[in-house]
């Protein structure tokens, strides 16, 4: 390799064009330094015709390229320049196919493990639940419902309350209207605008109920002759007697005395 090579004719030498097209565009060295990744000493070294720091031939044309294309001008003319000044015809031959290699190889590729483990737990997933569906669907069990309200269980007309004397609440009625069996007295009480305190007693006198209403809960009794209510915060309750919507027992904040038999709904 040659150090500094005159040109042989009038055109400017591969450095000398090089630092002109640099001068043209308006760059600084460390500008073009920056762009290219390319360190200043080295740069300056090539604009003087000085191509020792390259580290060899492969990596001169590489630079000059690199080079080029920043400072925009057509690099492939400056390469031949430089291959006809410095590289001896010996070494064009396997030079080229070494850089060519160098700049083409890629690593080779490797496992994709996470996609991997991402299919085999979404396997393993499926199958379970596939399973867990298959099962359920062979053992014949039908599942529980859950009563609205931990305190809302059914007590029927008759029945010895439990505890304290005070019979539990009936469990939450799933029909928007109490539906009327014939020859009985059905009223559905449901809290639907605020809480209410309501007491249920039957045509003997026996209490049905006696405890707060939550807003959203409801209650429904059935008789054979007379169901008799004492409502709490009469206006948020709404009341269905015999399969009938009433509407409201009361006024808010009133508490309302109201008494319904088969033949209802007229209030007693």
């Amino acid at each position: 390799m040659s150090i500094g090579n005159s040109p042989s004719d009038d055109r400017p030498s591969v450095g000398r064009a090089l630092a002109q097209a640099r001068i043209a565009a308006g760059l600084s060295i460390d500008e073009v330094s920056t762009t290219t990744r390319v360190r200043v000493p080295i740069l300056q070294a090539i604009e003087q015709d000085d191509f020792s720091r390259c580290g060899g031939d492969v990596y001169a044309r590489g630079h000059i390229r690199t080079i080029a294309r920043v400072v925009g001008i057509d690099p492939e003319p400056l390469v031949e320049r430089y291959v006809a000044e410095h590289v001896p015809a010996s070494d064009l031959a396997p030079v080229a196919p070494l850089y060519e290699a160098e700049r083409i190889r890629s690593e080779p590729r490797r496992p994709n493990w996470t996609a991997a483990m991402i299919a085999a737990i979404v396997a393993v997933v499926g199958f379970v639940g596939y399973t867990a569906v298959k099962g359920g669907g062979d053992s014949g069990v039908t599942a529980k419902s859950t009563p609205t309200s931990p305190a809302a269980t059914t007590t029927k007309p008759g029945a010895t309350p439990r505890g304290n004397g005070v019979p539990k609440p009936p469990q939450a009625s799933g029909s928007a209207i109490a539906a009327a069996p014939p020859g009985k007295v059905t009223v559905k009480a449901s809290a639907a605008s605020g809480a209410s305190w309501i007491q249920a007693t039957d045509s003997n006198g026996k209490q049905l109920y006696q405890d707060s209403l939550k807003k959203g809960q409801s209650v429904t009794w059935t008789d054979d002759k007379k169901i008799k209510l004492i409502v709490g915060n009469a206006g948020a309750v709404q009341l269905f007697v015999n399969g009938k919507d009433i509407g409201r027992a009361g006024g808010k904040g009133e508490v309302a005395h109201l008494t319904y038999t088969p033949g209802d709904p007229t209030q007693g």
